[in-house]
């Protein structure tokens, strides 16, 4: 038999009787221990993606939050396996289990920059100006080393001093249409990464 003291048994029976008085007032803690806590997701907009890592391809999932309006910016907050992916089937590996500290990574690049030869400082470029100067420099190349026909008068329409390296995390469609673009410009030295 367990012994109480005086002020013991003061505070036993003065705690039973506020939380009977509790709960007849409304105050049930087998209610609020019931409530359905909202799921963390619930509120975020999911994005398939593929993990740029590796030559696997893993399929992604992004959640950001945001609602989407005018001046918002969607953030990305949670990073998962995409279950559906036939390549990873909704596992990750280290690196890609890391992707949101890539993304959110201060030292990230996220705008072209440019050196200029004999410089030391990289200055910032908008995206137009960096698609234009790489266009012109594709098109100078193309322009001054295409080779229509060969000596003997054979067409074979190549740029030998030029080459591209296809991105193995894409899809087979886009991987397709990569290398249509680069025969068309008469490229042979096409290669991908997943083979390196």
């Amino acid at each position: 038999m367990v012994q109480y003291s005086r002020r013991q048994f003061m505070q036993v029976t003065g705690s039973t009787l506020a939380g009977s008085s509790l709960a007849l007032m409304g105050f049930s803690p087998t209610n609020a221990l019931a409530e359905v806590r909202q799921y963390k997701l619930a509120a975020t907009t999911v994005t398939r993606q593929t993990c740029t890592y590796c030559s696997v391809g893993c399929g992604v999932l992004m959640y950001s939050l945001g609602d989407g309006s005018k001046n918002t910016r969607l953030s990305i907050m949670h990073i998962e396996g995409d279950p559906d992916h036939p390549v990873n089937r909704g596992t990750l590996c280290p690196k890609g289990a890391g992707l949101l500290d890539f993304i959110h990574s201060p030292n990230r690049l996220q705008f072209p920059e440019y050196r200029a030869p004999g410089s030391n400082e990289w200055k910032r470029l908008s995206w137009d100006d960096a698609l234009t100067r790489i266009s012109k420099l594709l098109k100078d190349d193309r322009d001054a080393n295409f080779v229509e026909k060969t000596e003997d008068g054979l067409t074979v329409n190549r740029w030998i001093t030029t080459g591209m390296l296809a991105a193995s995390a894409s899809s087979n469609e886009a991987g397709y249409v990569t290398h249509k673009v680069a025969r068309s410009w008469g490229l042979l030295a096409l290669d991908n990464q997943a083979r390196v």
